[in-house]
């Protein structure tokens, strides 16, 4: 069984930076795809950005440049490193994983937008203006 727990959730101003954890286990195969999405409060959910066990990244394009997945295969642990938030970065962010290999189809929104079989609870990141 695949689980996961995020940390690393807070609030911070326009312009700062948070690390997003992703404590995973049970993850016992390469052909994976890890990633984050998240949810804003009557918004549609969106997949930011995610890594296959290659190490091969895709970003969607709202946070290109300013984002950057992670993991840390020896501690079982997924990051995402955000930087430049805006409010409109703030959301409930939540990692996922799934067995696959068509990983970029876990980014962006939309109904042809895969969503993970597997994540955790999420964390809350709120970005003052």
């Amino acid at each position: 069984e695949v689980q996961l727990m995020e940390s690393g959730g807070g609030s911070v101003q326009s312009g700062g930076s948070l690390r997003l954890s992703c404590a995973v286990s049970g993850l016992t195969y390469d052909n994976y795809c890890m990633g984050w999405f998240r949810q804003a409060p009557g918004d549609e959910r969106e997949g930011v950005a995610v890594i296959n066990g290659d190490g091969l990244t895709t970003y969607a394009d709202s946070v290109k440049g300013r984002f950057t997945i992670s993991q840390d295969r020896s501690k079982n642990t997924l990051y995402l490193q955000m930087t430049a938030l805006r409010p409109d970065d703030a959301a409930t962010y939540y990692c996922g994983a799934d067995l696959g290999y068509t990983c970029r189809y876990y980014v962006g929104k939309g109904g042809t937008t895969y969503e993970y079989n597997n994540h955790g609870p999420g964390t809350q990141v709120t970005v003052s203006s």
